[in-house]
């Protein structure tokens, strides 16, 4: 599942590169806003990723120490993530 959930990230990245590119032969208004829309929902689909797994193991494993740092981690992740 994680190597279908990789090359969906590439397929997404290559998408957002293209984009880029098209931002010199399009509309810039429009294609700028195509351009951080997907990049959102790229950020958002990493942290509900690392969410899922690397919180998520931490938690199972009952290590206090682990389970604190992948929490600052995701908080970390959070507050870059606003504008």
């Amino acid at each position: 599942m994680r190597g279908d959930r990789k090359r969906s990230k590439v397929v997404r990245l290559n998408r957002i590169a293209g984009q880029l590119q098209g931002v010199r032969r399009r509309s810039l208004l429009y294609r700028i806003q195509e351009v951080k829309a997907a990049l959102g929902r790229a950020d958002s689909e990493n942290l509900r990723d690392h969410a899922a797994h690397c919180v998520a193991d931490a938690l199972r494993s009952g290590d206090v120490s682990e389970q604190q740092q992948k929490v600052d981690e995701l908080v970390e992740l959070f507050d870059r993530a606003r504008p």
